[in-house]
């Protein structure tokens, strides 16, 4: 070997047409910041976000994060974290709020649904973001998932009612999104794509 190469761990590849429980994921992988979820046992990896998509959800995360931390209401975290809905069914939500009666649920992971979920839309996964997840969260009963679309420029709201989401609002520019959860949590559309 020459001398000042560096050694890379081979990577390891899930085989195909395999399902995996979370469990096995855990056992089998090393620990990753790779984007990963496990959709009925099938494993998804996608690539790294896009620097606007990161800028976006960190936007949205310290705003949300002052919020709660100042109102002593709870936790908030962001993506890689895995939040394990079933031993088939984990995400990796962008950001996502624990109230403080539910901080039981945190432990090396999120082991149950968040209170409150935001999914930044990214290119080429918007079925992904606005339907599949939007079931999903629904399901599982994620009480209230903010839809933000960097292409749109819009922010969406859905409240969880009797089992089903409702859109709460739908915000552009400089169109105050709030929170029904969350009393008196808000910030204008802009502010998530542009900053203050």
């Amino acid at each position: 070997m020459n001398e000042g190469a560096t050694t890379l761990e081979p990577q390891v590849l899930p085989q195909p047409n395999r399902l995996y429980t979370y469990d096995e994921l855990v056992a089998e992988f090393p620990e990753s910041n790779q984007p990963c979820e496990l959709w009925d046992g099938e494993i998804i990896l996608s690539p790294s976000p896009s620097f606007d998509h990161q800028e976006i959800v960190l936007r949205f995360y310290r705003r949300l994060h002052a919020w709660v931390s100042d109102h002593k209401l709870g936790k908030v975290t962001t993506a890689p974290m895995d939040m394990v809905l079933s031993p088939h069914r984990v995400v990796q939500p962008d950001v996502a709020f624990i109230a403080q009666a539910r901080l039981g649920i945190i432990g090396r992971v999120l082991n149950g649904p968040a209170d409150l979920v935001a999914e930044v839309i990214s290119l080429g996964r918007r079925n992904r973001d606005r339907i599949e997840k939007r079931d999903l969260y629904e399901q599982y009963g994620v009480k209230e998932y903010w839809i933000v679309d960097p292409e749109a420029q819009t922010v969406e709201v859905l409240s969880l009612e009797s089992g089903r989401y409702r859109l709460h609002m739908r915000s552009a520019g400089d169109q105050i999104a709030s929170s029904r959860l969350l009393s008196g949590f808000e910030m204008k559309a802009a502010e998530v794509f542009f900053g203050p």
